[in-house]
């Protein structure tokens, strides 16, 4: 499944070419992220473009010496210049210094993190917690769930408004889902 996955990923020609420039974005623990992997598997499940409707492209890292935001910046902007061409959002997140501000964006709490993996761990629907650089894959739940359409609470992350919104959001645009 895991080579079926990387393919459908990578007919996402943005996924694609993030991955091929990988070495030059040298980001510490970098993974490629979050919507828009799993997003291009549901568009190719509902026959759509690999890329269709995939708001950003987030790239995830661990700095534990730089928890600023001025930091995490200027690492945004370098890796938003190498990827300038691709005409896409790109999104990078230092998951150091993500308890510094989960709870004034999102209202809960948040523990320090220990890495990339951490935060990955804690996304807020278990099918939906995947990462992947030219050299790996991270699915702590497997990629059956996310194959399978389905969305359910992490119980690593169990803020209900939180999920109920996100999975709603999701079902209404690929109406297959089914949320549990």
């Amino acid at each position: 499944m895991q080579d079926r996955f990387r393919a459908d990923v990578t007919s996402n020609r943005h996924n694609r070419a993030i991955l091929e420039r990988w070495p030059t974005l040298a980001l510490p623990d970098g993974w490629l992220v979050a919507g828009c992997l799993f997003q291009t598997v549901w568009n190719l499940q509902a026959g759509r473009a690999p890329e269709e409707n995939i708001k950003d492209y987030d790239l995830f890292y661990f700095d534990g010496d730089d928890l600023s935001e001025a930091g995490e910046q200027v690492v945004q902007q370098r890796v938003a210049h190498l990827l300038a061409d691709l005409g896409v959002k790109i999104e990078v997140a230092n998951q150091a210094r993500v308890h510094t501000w989960y709870e004034a964006y999102f209202g809960h709490p948040c523990a320090p993190l220990r890495g990339v993996q951490d935060g990955i761990d804690r996304f807020l629907i278990p099918a939906t917690c995947i990462g992947i650089r030219p050299d790996a894959l991270y699915a702590p739940n497997g990629l059956a769930l996310m194959y399978q359409g389905v969305l359910s609470s992490n119980p690593l992350t169990p803020h209900a408004d939180l999920f109920q919104q996100k999975a709603a959001s999701y079902r209404e645009r690929w109406p297959r889902l089914t949320i549990v």
